[in-house]
């Protein structure tokens, strides 16, 4: 209770931070009752290790809402179990719910008792009242830096109990205290007055002066306050105003790649439509090669007019052989037969060489050997019409009885 009005008292004149002796003695204290009588933890071979009340802390306010236990175990510079339970302490002060979560872990009746021995102050009667004193804790703005060397876990917590051993309460208490007199006076019954709760107070100069110094510091706290806030507002205008130039050039860098991907969009159906022109123009080009070549190859093939004009000539040359020698039956083979056949239609052909009429006479002046092998070499078989003749004379009567007379030249073999 001594700690909790010191630091009361305290905050009425500055800021409570680490560097506060209040502080660090109600720190000290807080620490010292949660760890007074736990039970240490079983290894495994029954030696009971040391524990810190972070252990039980971590267990018993699990069910307070928008706690703050995970985010002190993923703290990194924090690595003890008591350096862990320092900083959830000036957390939870910071937060103004230290009264909420030492109420939730000692609700949690069979948890306490499973971290702490008999005897202990939080399974005690007075631990009830802890966390209605630490109730007056949530009127405090604290600042703690979570880093600094009170988070050091290596060293005990040490109370100092030099101001307690003789309390003077400030004027500034002594004036709080009236108004709260006057107040519960003033709202009771009528008999009841301030004057009969205590023995009246000396206004002398000290007194005004100290309010003045009182008043004076409210107005400096109020002017740095204002002066904060209209800072913290001119940054969030200087944030806001970023933030819409950049929003505008986002804005503007969509809209430029809209359009990019329309033009980009027109160039690439510009492109299939060429693509499909050419693919037009091609087929119709193949198409034509394809007409052209087979006109080529049509053209190249002889005509059946020009095969009959041949078939005539071969007849006459037939007719003119046949009666100059089938008379005199100087044909000594077949084969001979066929081999002159083939040189006269050599003849008749305009586009065969001189190289091709003298190996026709070679072959027809040497003397061969009637045998089957030679019979593909009667006449010329590059030529249509040479094939043509030559099976129209297989065919024909005149192999048949080559004594038949032939009386026009017209005729032709069928």
């Amino acid at each position: 209770r001594f700690s909790v009005k010191t630091l009361i008292d305290r905050s009425c004149f500055e800021t409570i931070d680490d560097s506060s002796p209040e502080f660090n003695n109600f720190a000290a204290i807080l620490e010292q009752i949660l760890s007074h009588r736990l039970k240490g933890q079983i290894t495994w071979f029954g030696y009971e290790s040391p524990r810190s009340f972070w252990d039980y802390i971590r267990v018993a306010c699990r069910k307070v809402s928008h706690n703050c236990i995970c985010s002190i175990e993923n703290m990194e510079n924090v690595g003890s179990s008591r350096a862990k339970g320092r900083a959830w302490i000036r957390v939870a002060l910071m937060e103004k719910h230290l009264s909420e979560y030492i109420s939730t872990a000692l609700r949690d009746f069979k948890t306490t008792r499973r971290f702490y021995e008999d005897g202990a102050i939080v399974l005690g009667e007075e631990a009830n009242m802890l966390a209605g004193m630490l109730l007056g804790l949530n009127a405090i703005d604290f600042s703690f830096c979570l880093k600094g060397e009170g988070l050091d876990g290596s060293f005990p917590a040490v109370i100092d109990y030099t101001p307690y051993l003789k309390f003077t309460q400030s004027s500034d208490s002594i004036s709080s205290d009236e108004e709260e007199l006057r107040t519960l006076g003033s709202s009771g019954s009528e008999g009841s007055t301030p004057e009969n709760i205590g023995p009246p107070f000396i206004m002398d100069e000290n007194i005004w002066y100290n309010k003045c110094k009182r008043v004076e510091q409210k107005y400096r706290l109020a002017l740095e306050q204002k002066g904060y806030l209209e800072e913290l507002v001119r940054l969030r205008e200087n944030q806001l105003s970023g933030s819409v130039s950049q929003n505008k050039l986002l804005i503007q860098r969509i809209e430029d790649m809209d359009l990019a991907h329309k033009m980009e969009k027109e160039q690439l159906e510009y492109i299939i439509m060429e693509l499909q022109d050419q693919l037009t123009v091609l087929k119709n080009n193949d198409l034509r090669s394809r007409q052209e070549l087979t006109t080529h190859l049509t053209n190249q093939w002889p005509s059946p007019g020009a095969l009959d004009v041949n078939a005539v000539a071969l007849d006459t040359l037939l007719y003119r052989k046949h009666n100059q020698q089938w008379d005199e039956k100087s044909f000594q083979s077949l084969d001979q037969f066929s081999a002159e056949v083939s040189l006269s239609q050599s003849s008749l052909d305009p586009g065969h060489s001189q190289d091709g009429k003298q190996d026709g006479m070679n072959l027809l002046k040497e003397g061969k050997e009637d045998t089957p092998s030679l019979l593909g070499l009667c006449g010329s078989l590059t030529s249509v019409a040479s094939y043509k003749s030559l099976t129209s004379l297989k065919s024909s009567e005149y192999l048949a009885s080559p004594t038949t007379e032939m009386t026009s030249p017209g005729l032709t073999p069928s």
